[in-house]
């Protein structure tokens, strides 16, 4: 068997043989010490260079597949950084498309005072979302409570409007505005407005007094 061999300060007396495998582990016993690691990097940092050693290999290998090598890389990114920003500059931040596909309604009946007692609570609270949310319900609701709409739980506000239109058509304009502001706001991401609900509001009131045309109503009916 190979060994090591040591000698005894005196010189004088048999060398001292010490088999391989228990060398090995004595010498990772006394390297394992924290006083031989007081200088390693940490944790994070290792981590944190084996993060750079993968880019620098993601990069590398851009740099030759890309024509003119690390040039032709950068002259690539930075023709991507361009397109992106005129893209973003010319169409805005991507927002959601508004629907009219959704239920105007979206929970228990509830009647066209009581959505505006909702409106106006939110309102006071300047949350005008729910505001604007609210007083569209209140409106259409006040329609269906009058016989100028049929009640039906599915109607969109888009339907809705262009039903209250044939009843209310000197409100026709207004009308198809509201629901355009509802669906903005409820499901286009657009913030509503004092402004917005105030106009809403003033449409509700007016509507609630307006006489339906006797030839819409008739139908209806």
């Amino acid at each position: 068997m190979a060994a090591a061999w040591l000698t005894r300060a005196g010189g004088d007396e048999p060398p001292v043989t010490i088999p391989r495998d228990p060398a090995r582990e004595a010498a990772e016993h006394e390297l394992s010490k924290p006083a031989y690691h007081q200088n390693d990097p940490s944790w994070f940092m290792r981590a944190l260079n084996k993060f750079w050693e993968w880019i620098d290999k993601l990069l590398s290998a851009a740099s030759g597949a890309a024509p003119g090598g690390a040039v032709g890389l950068i002259v690539i990114v930075l023709a991507v950084v361009a397109v992106a920003a005129a893209l973003w500059w010319r169409l805005g931040t991507p927002r959601r498309s508004p629907t009219s596909t959704a239920r105007l309604f979206d929970d228990r009946p509830r009647s066209a005072a009581e959505h505006r007692a909702a409106a106006e609570a939110h309102a006071a609270q300047g949350h005008w979302n729910q505001a604007v949310q609210e007083r569209m319900r209140a409106l259409v609701r006040s329609l269906e409570e009058r016989a100028l709409l049929d009640p039906r739980p599915g109607r969109t506000a888009d339907e809705a409007a262009g039903e209250a239109s044939r009843a209310l058509p000197q409100h026709t304009d207004r009308l198809r505005a509201a629901a355009r502001d509802f669906d903005d706001v409820t499901y286009g991401g657009r913030s509503a407005t004092p402004e917005m609900y105030q106009r809403l509001t003033a449409l509700d009131t007016e509507a609630e007094h307006t006489a339906p045309s006797l030839t819409a109503s008739g139908a209806a009916r």
